[in-house]
């Protein structure tokens, strides 16, 4: 599971990143989360237009949990896997989510300690993700990072609706996630502002601030960089 990851785990993170220098190695980003209360940690690489990245993440709501993922996009961001664990007191779940090129999602589960775990996971629709082309991951700053590079995003005006595979966590559960990302502004050389909406009934909505790479540096309720 993601050759480059393992690759990359040899490499340090520069102190500060540069692509023209440092495409082989990890590029680090982490970010503060608020509320709920939590912090992320990802190692990140991109190559041309793949990104493959591995990362951890604390949660507190609605308890304690740990969250470690791997994931993998094949050519133009498009997601190709997503491996998930989650884990806390008495319990620990894990999600292997992929899609092929034919646009067909599979997914594979494993729990123990389930009756531990307040949260029951909901059943998926596979058949209902035929379009989507992205996983979104619940409370990760990182996986607004594929949609925005493959369209340009950060400096390129326009508004793309999305379909994700939205995995809520910690139960990790599958969702069908309409979702539409409208660039509004460049802030300055380094920064990019783009409005995420949810298009579900939720109505959600932030302005996110991205640096100029494609990576999130404050999405308001989700995380601040560190």
């Amino acid at each position: 599971m993601c050759d480059e990851c393992d690759e990359g785990a040899a490499r340090l993170c520069p102190d500060k990143y540069d692509p023209m220098v440092d495409s082989r190695s990890p590029r680090c980003v982490a970010w503060s989360k608020a509320d709920p209360l939590g912090a992320e940690f990802a190692e990140v690489r991109v190559d041309g237009d793949v990104l493959t990245a591995r990362g951890v993440a604390i949660g507190g709501a609605p308890f304690p949990y740990r969250l470690d993922y791997e994931l993998e996009t094949a050519s133009a961001f498009v997601t190709s896997r997503l491996l998930v664990t989650a884990r806390g007191n008495g319990w620990i779940r894990s999600l292997d989510l992929g899609r092929a090129s034919s646009g067909v999602w599979e997914e594979t589960r494993t729990e123990d300690g389930a009756n531990s775990l307040p949260r029951r996971r909901a059943p998926t629709d596979l058949g209902a993700l035929t379009d989507a082309l992205d996983v979104d991951l619940g409370l990760s700053p990182l996986l607004n990072t594929p949609p925005v590079l493959r369209h340009g995003l950060v400096r390129r005006e326009g508004s793309i609706d999305f379909v994700m595979a939205w995995v809520s966590v910690p139960d990790l559960s599958v969702h069908r996630s309409p979702q539409r990302y409208t660039f509004l502004r460049i802030i300055d050389g380094e920064r990019s502002l783009v409005r995420f909406e949810s298009l579900a009934d939720d109505g959600f909505r932030a302005d996110i601030t991205y640096d100029a790479d494609g990576f999130v540096l404050d999405y308001p309720g989700i995380g601040t960089r560190i």
